[in-house]
């Protein structure tokens, strides 16, 4: 059930792009990380791509990581799963003792299963409790955020990873209605949130809750701290030819990301400089002009990869010493 429904977003773009460090000629065994492996879509086109590859997929999601297990078991001791946040990618090579990698992926977002277990409270479409932890084992969730962050908490998140121009209005009634009786499942939130919005603002951008659950999701798994802290790690841990490719799904990731290449492929150099010396010198090149979107056929199969952004980048040096 899950592979019929989970469907890889830009997955041969993907492929194309980390293409080039996987078989380059000089590696035996080339290693790609999937940061993000979910149901396994990526992991196991980058195994059945690249024969010689070995594949490390991390997931903070035990579900996913036992549902990837068996999709991949025909790869053997190609595929080593770990459960980690993509954050703990040089821990996790270390444990591993590998000490660079040629290919690594970001898919960022919801999984597809996590979206479709209507238990896990991710989706506004369909009533549930108000969970939202990718890693259930660990945690506030949405629920607990509701139901005891300070207004003024709410306010921010709700703005600062919603992009809610509302906040303020859909947080006063959390709160009046949080002391009624607390938040525990997703339609009555949906439900609030409608009876909270102007019409205009109910008029445009789909579901008016979309804003809020988006907000909600990144606190409770502390996404973007996260991946703040993964991308320039996970640069660090290229070798020099290997090869990044980025997904994301909404604009706070795509700004990080596009932050974190720009910086790596920039010249450092103090102005006037008749050479430039090699610290200076820039560390990435850039694979992609702007982001990359799904073309229209894609979305047309895929409604998911609508929003998707692709950036990937080169490592050409090594860190300045």
């Amino acid at each position: 059930m899950s592979e019929t429904r989970h469907v890889p977003v830009m997955l041969q773009r993907c492929l194309d792009m980390l293409a080039p460090a996987l078989e380059e000629p000089t590696i035996q065994e080339p290693v790609v990380v999937d940061c993000t492996l979910g149901l396994g879509g990526h992991s196991e086109a980058l195994l059945s791509a690249f024969p010689s590859a070995r594949l490390i997929a991390l997931d903070r999601d035990k579900e996913a990581l036992r549902l990837s297990a068996e999709r991949l078991a025909p790869f053997g001791e190609r595929a080593t799963l770990v459960h980690a946040v993509y954050d703990e990618l040089p821990e996790v090579l270390e444990r591993l003792e590998i000490p660079r990698v040629q290919g690594i992926l970001f898919d960022l977002g919801v999984s597809s299963m996590q979206l479709d277990e209507a238990d896990r409270g991710f989706a506004y479409a369909q009533d549930a409790p108000l969970d939202m932890r990718m890693d259930q084992s660990t945690g506030v969730s949405a629920a607990e955020v509701l139901n005891t962050y300070a207004p003024g908490e709410l306010v921010r998140i709700l703005r600062q990873y919603g992009e809610e121009k509302q906040a303020k209005r859909i947080v006063s009634a959390v709160v009046r209605e949080r002391e009624k009786e607390p938040f525990t499942n997703s339609a009555r939130l949906v439900e609030l949130i409608r009876d909270s919005l102007p019409q205009a603002a109910k008029r445009t951008g789909g579901n008016p809750a979309k804003r809020t659950f988006q907000a909600l999701r990144i606190e409770v798994n502390a996404e973007l701290a996260a991946l703040e802290h993964a991308i320039p790690a996970a640069v660090k841990t290229l070798a020099v030819g290997g090869r990044i490719a980025v997904l994301s799904y909404q604009s706070l990731e795509d700004r990080l990301v596009k932050q974190v290449f720009a910086a790596g492929a920039a010249n450092t150099a103090p102005h006037g400089l008749p050479v430039v010396p090699e610290r200076y010198q820039p560390r990435l090149k850039l694979l992609t002009r702007g982001a990359e979107l799904p073309t229209e056929e894609e979305v047309a199969e895929n409604r998911r990869a609508a929003p998707a952004r692709l950036r990937g980048a080169q490592r050409i040096r090594e860190e300045a010493v």
